[in-house]
């Protein structure tokens, strides 16, 4: 990339920060977003990387990849002890999420925004041989400058909606530039190969590996740390849980709407909510004061003395939703009946939890497919639809838990992402090759 081009990009960057400082500086103001990190998000001054060995620095936008990747993290640990791995974010909640998980045995830093001067002065003090970019980090400045201190770049679980796709093609011969950069792009399936291709990938740097989401799912209810949240809430064996998952507003109103009707009929429903942004934990807590049912916050549960379980459960804390949907017996995933686009609807389904979600699930659509056609999950259009399901699940459960079971078995054939994802990184690396040599 040409210097014009780098410092193009940073001033077209510098703009649109400039435009949106008003937004960003009442969201710091009133949700305490975008305080912390700035040397290192503008200046490029992370943690400086001291010892010699091979060094893989991993990035994760936010809380959804942070997760995401912890199955590949303990899949290179395992094949690779002697290398050195860190870990970046952009969002304050996939900080402290990241900061939680691995922050004890890797380093874990805020990524510098995509400023030609930030992202040399990170690569001079990280020192990578590989940048592991989570999903769909086109950051052209990032990826120019780890080809240029002479690390391996690759984009792992490759994920591009049609919707980013007719977006990223506006502006193909930036994007082209940064995917002719890539070495490796390890994609979750064979449409969104095609997709990425077009845009200007090079053929033989793509491979279908699956999505590590299948791989990150946790598939038994008996783990540690689902029985020990099901305690701490007090569910036993005459509750039915319904858990509604990374809700958006108006989400949390209509399932409260609907769970006041099913307890007059069913007082052993419990609902579990659990929002997806944080910053809306208090919005969600006053709904709930307003609507006079008995309701606890996550936080106020006392592992030391746990009580019997509140009607409504609200989870404000972040990170335990993956945990959580193994309490469930039916489950809503949020940001589908608003304009999200839908969230991860892997989880429920990995748990055999009978699931359902609204219509707008295009950030997700192959995965939908994929579960409609195995009829192991229900499209709710909209409120009347949810309360019919919930109807349902409660009246026939033994139709639901068949729902949930055929979810169950779909999850059990995508799985193995991980290991192929970690093949195509070892063949990158030349790993393959040196053991070969060393058999021989």
């Amino acid at each position: 990339m040409s210097r014009l081009t780098r410092w193009s990009l940073n001033a077209a960057y510098a703009g649109a920060i400039a435009a949106a400082s008003p937004a960003i500086a009442w969201s710091a103001w009133r949700t305490g977003k975008y305080r912390e990190g700035y040397a290192e998000k503008l200046l490029g001054r992370v943690p400086v990387r001291t010892g010699d060995r091979s060094c893989v620095w991993l990035h994760a936008v936010s809380v959804g990849e942070v997760n995401l990747l912890g199955v590949l993290i303990a899949e290179l640990r395992q094949r690779h002890p002697d290398w050195e791995i860190v870990v970046s974010t952009t969002t304050k909640t996939g900080y402290e999420l990241a900061r939680k998980k691995y922050g004890a045995a890797h380093t874990v830093f805020y990524c510098p925004l995509d400023f030609s001067w930030a992202v040399d002065e990170a690569m001079r003090r990280v020192r990578p041989d590989l940048l592991l970019l989570a999903e769909l980090e086109l950051w052209p400045n990032l990826i120019d400058a780890a080809k240029r201190h002479g690390a391996k770049v690759a984009i792992v679980n490759g994920r591009l909606s049609e919707n980013s796709y007719n977006g990223y093609r506006k502006v193909r011969p930036l994007v082209q530039r940064a995917l002719r950069s890539v070495d490796l792009l390890a994609i979750q399936d064979v449409p969104t190969r095609e997709r990425f291709i077009d845009l200007g990938a090079k053929r033989r740097n793509t491979h279908v590996t699956g999505s590590l989401k299948y791989d990150g799912a946790e598939t038994n209810r008996g783990n540690a740390r689902t029985r020990e949240l099901k305690r701490l809430a007090g569910f036993g064996a005459t509750e039915t849980v319904w858990l509604a998952g990374s809700t958006q507003a108006p989400e949390e109103a209509i399932c409260l709407r609907v769970f006041r009707e099913a307890i007059e009929e069913h007082p052993e429903l419990r609902l579990v909510l659990v929002p997806r942004h944080p910053e809306r934990f208090d919005e969600v807590a006053r709904l709930l004061n307003e609507s006079g049912l008995d309701w606890k916050r996550r936080s106020q549960l006392n592992p030391s003395s746990p009580v019997p379980s509140p009607s409504i459960l609200l989870i404000d804390t972040v990170g335990e939703l993956g945990a959580w949907w193994g309490t469930a017996d039916l489950g809503f995933v949020g940001g589908s009946l608003g304009s999200r686009g839908g969230q991860n609807m892997i989880e429920p389904a990995a748990y055999g939890v009978a699931t359902c979600f609204g219509p707008n699930t295009k950030n997700f659509r192959d995965i939908v497919a994929s579960l409609l056609n195995a009829d192991g999950a229900r499209v709710v259009e909209n409120e009347a639809a949810l309360e019919a399901f919930v109807n349902a699940c409660l009246e026939m459960p033994e139709e639901a838990k068949a729902l949930g079971e055929r979810a169950r078995a779909l999850v059990s054939t995508q799985l193995g992402a991980t290991a192929r994802t970690a093949d195509a990184i070892d063949k990158l690396m030349g790993v393959a090759a040196a053991r070969q040599r060393m058999a021989a």
